[in-house]
C-alpha cells in the first residue's frame, strides 16, 4: 500500500510537470524552428542525463533492453516533441490540448498489446466513442487549425502512447529515471550531430518567452517529469497511475489560458470532458486479463 501511494504521488508530480509542455512549446515555436527546438531540448536533457548516469555509476542496459529503449526514444524523445512542435505552428496550444485527451487511451491500448491482455468489448466501444468526439471537434469550424495540424497531433498521441507503455514495462527492470536517462543518452549523438546541421536561429530575435519555453521543455518535460512519471508507473502500476493522465488536459488548458491568454471555449471544454469520460471507461475495461 505504501509503495502504491508513493507511486501515485510520484505520477501526479510528473503529470503536473507534463501539463506545461504544450503551452511552453507554443511559446518556444514563436521564435524557434520546431526541428531546432526538438533537437535542442533532446540535446540539453541528454547531456544532463548522461552526466547523472555517469555520476551515479549506473550499469549499462542489457542487450535485450536496447530495442525497447529505441522505441521509448523514438516515441517520447523525438516523435512526440517534434510532431507537437510542428502541429503548434498550425493551431494554438488550447486546441492541441484537446487531442492529448486521447493520450491515456493510446497508452492503455499499447499497454494492452504489450501485456497481451484481452480487453472487454466495451473497451473498444469507449475507444471508438472517444475517437469520434475528437474527430468531430477536429472538423468543427471552432477549431483554429488545419488538417495538417490535426494529423500531426493524432500521430503525436499515437507515438507518445507507445513510448509511455514501452517505458513503463522497461522501468520495472531498469528503474524509472534510468529509462528516460538511457533513452536520452541513446539519442544524444544524433541530436547533437543533427543540431549542428540544422538552421541556427537569429539569437537576437529570440524573445524571453521562447527561452523560458525551451528551458521548461528541456528540463521539465523531457527529463524531470519523466523521472517522476516512470517511477510512479513502476511503483503504482501502469493501470492505476496511468489514469492520472486524465487531469493533464484540464491543467494544461488552465495554463494556456493563464500564461498565453488563449481563449478556451465551452465547446472545447465539453469535448474534453466527453473524451475524459470515454478514456476512463476504456481504461476500466482494459484491465481484465486474458
Amino acid at each position: 500500500m505504501e509503495k502504491s501511494l508513493e507511486g501515485w504521488f510520484s505520477g501526479l508530480i510528473g503529470v503536473v510537470i507534463f501539463s506545461g509542455s504544450l503551452p511552453a512549446t507554443r511559446a518556444a515555436v514563436i521564435d524557434l524552428d520546431p526541428l531546432f527546438l526538438t533537437l535542442a531540448r533532446a540535446a540539453i536533457a541528454g547531456l544532463i542525463a548522461l552526466t547523472l548516469l555517469a555520476a551515479l555509476r549506473q550499469p549499462r542496459p542489457e542487450r535485450r533492453d536496447l530495442v525497447p529503449l529505441v522505441v521509448v526514444a523514438l516515441g517520447v524523445v523525438v516523435g512526440f516533441p517534434l510532431l507537437t512542435a510542428v502541429a503548434l505552428r498550425h493551431m494554438n496550444a488550447s486546441a492541441s490540448i484537446v487531442f492529448t485527451g486521447l493520450l491515456p487511451l493510446s497508452t492503455a491500448t499499447f499497454a494492452v498489446l504489450r501485456a497481451r491482455e484481452r480487453p472487454d468489448r466495451r473497451f473498444w466501444l469507449f475507444a471508438a466513442l472517444g475517437a469520434l468526439c475528437v474527430g468531430s471537434y477536429a472538423w468543427s469550424p471552432s477549431l483554429r487549425a488545419d488538417t495538417t495540424g490535426v494529423a500531426l497531433m493524432i500521430a503525436a498521441v499515437i507515438v507518445c502512447g507507445l513510448g509511455y507503455a514501452e517505458g513503463a514495462v522497461l522501468s520495472r527492470r531498469l528503474g524509472g529515471w534510468q529509462v528516460i536517462c538511457w533513452a536520452l543518452a541513446l539519442t544524444l549523438p544524433v541530436s547533437l550531430g543533427t543540431m549542428a546541421l540544422a538552421t541556427t536561429p537569429d539569437w537576437s530575435a529570440v524573445g524571453v518567452p521562447a527561452w523560458l519555453g525551451l528551458g521548461y521543455v528541456s528540463l521539465g518535460s523531457m527529463l524531470i517529469g519523466f523521472m517522476f512519471w516512470y517511477r510512479g508507473l513502476a511503483l503504482g502500476g501502469i493501470a492505476a497511475v496511468g489514469q492520472l493522465q486524465l487531469v493533464q488536459p484540464l491543467l494544461a488548458l488552465g495554463l494556456a489560458a493563464l500564461l498565453l491568454r488563449e481563449p478556451v471555449g465551452m465547446d472545447m471544454v465539453l469535448v474534453l470532458v466527453l473524451v475524459i469520460g470515454c478514456v476512463a471507461g476504456a481504461r476500466h475495461f482494459s484491465l481484465r486479463k486474458a
